[in-house]
């Protein structure tokens, strides 16, 4: 078990990501490529990658095995949702972390010379890490980015508008199983060594990850900036095989859906409740559930109960409609 210890000011200073992290995506999608299970949600996404995987990626597999530790470094930023930003973070890790996440990864697997090459900061080892990792998110990340960060933002709404309405207690009685709040305590179960971490007066990140698999993770250094990844909700569909072609303008939009319900897929995009949609749209809110309830059923919404409301939020094919349209 982790236990992490919490003040006054850590409760104060806890923030939800703003956005999804490019750079923990990555790192999280290297360990679901790798294992092995039944499960369906990422079973397109993991035979196209796989297909689309080259030689110059392998460097990113020798650092992110399946199971068990992953340096630090490959994680550098959670504050900025910008790949190049995350890659010059990366590009620029000083020696001494390097040296000391891989020393820890060397007690799990075999160090290859470029590892101690790369252990020793050398410039071209870096380079060769950079690249990877760029090559990387253009195949795996890229072209799923829409329906990953669409469903984030959905989890990100329903806590944020969660922890606005119960508190630090209520949110984290709902995130994970695995998370309990015991004051001033947030234990993480699951883990099969046990660690302490005093926030100190820092603050914890939480940040919500589409490829998060079933287990919340953090740093493993207690003195980065403190961050708590953890899965969202995902459908069955997962990152599947794409939907039909989205409308090229918003008039085509009005004629697949009708005027009304295209402007309650359009209100939806930043998450609201009924009460919220029959106000931005301008019909009551029996009209306004009934067509949350169509666009629901026809896989474009998600809706979830927030205490004695619902929230609505974009499904990723939702979101795809409405992204590919604006930008027509």
């Amino acid at each position: 078990m982790i236990r992490i210890f919490f003040t006054d000011l850590d409760l104060a200073r806890f923030r939800i990501a703003a956005e999804p992290s490019p750079m923990w995506e990555i790192l999280l999608s290297l360990h679901v490529l790798q294992i092995r299970t039944r499960s369906p949600i990422f079973r397109y996404w993991r035979d196209q990658t796989r297909q689309r995987l080259s030689r110059s990626m392998r460097p990113l597999f020798e650092l992110a095995p399946a199971y068990g530790y992953s340096p630090d470094f490959l994680t550098p930023s959670i504050g900025d949702s910008n790949l190049e930003a995350g890659l010059d973070a990366l590009a620029a890790t000083p020696r001494a972390r390097l040296r000391a996440d891989l020393g820890q990864l060397a007690g799990y697997q075999q160090v290859t010379s470029w590892m101690r090459e790369l252990a020793d900061g050398r410039a071209a080892s870096l380079g060769v890490l950079t690249d990877a990792t760029r090559r990387y998110h253009q195949v795996a990340i890229a072209p799923y980015w829409t329906r990953i960060r669409a469903g984030v933002d959905a989890e990100r709404t329903a806590h944020a508008r969660l922890l606005a309405a119960t508190g630090f207690e209520g949110l984290m009685g709902v995130i994970h199983p695995d998370i309990r709040w015991r004051p001033p305590v947030l234990e993480l179960h699951g883990f099969t060594a046990n660690r302490d971490i005093h926030l100190d007066g820092r603050g914890l990140h939480l940040l919500p990850s589409y490829f998060c698999w079933q287990q919340p993770t953090l740093l493993r250094d207690p003195d980065l900036p403190p961050v708590l990844v953890y899965p969202i909700e995902r459908d069955a569909v997962g990152l599947g095989v794409a939907g039909p072609a989205a409308p090229s303008d918003r008039k085509a939009l009005v004629a697949l859906l009708g005027r009304t319900r295209a402007a309650v897929l359009e209100a939806i995009d930043a998450g609201c409740t009924t009460t919220e949609l029959a106000r931005r749209v301008g019909v009551s809110p029996a009209t306004a559930s009934e067509h949350a309830t169509v666009l629901r059923e026809a896989g474009l919404i998600t809706t979830r109960r927030l205490g004695g409301s619902v929230l609505h939020s974009l499904h990723p094919l939702g979101a795809t409609i409405l992204t590919q349209q604006r930008h027509r």
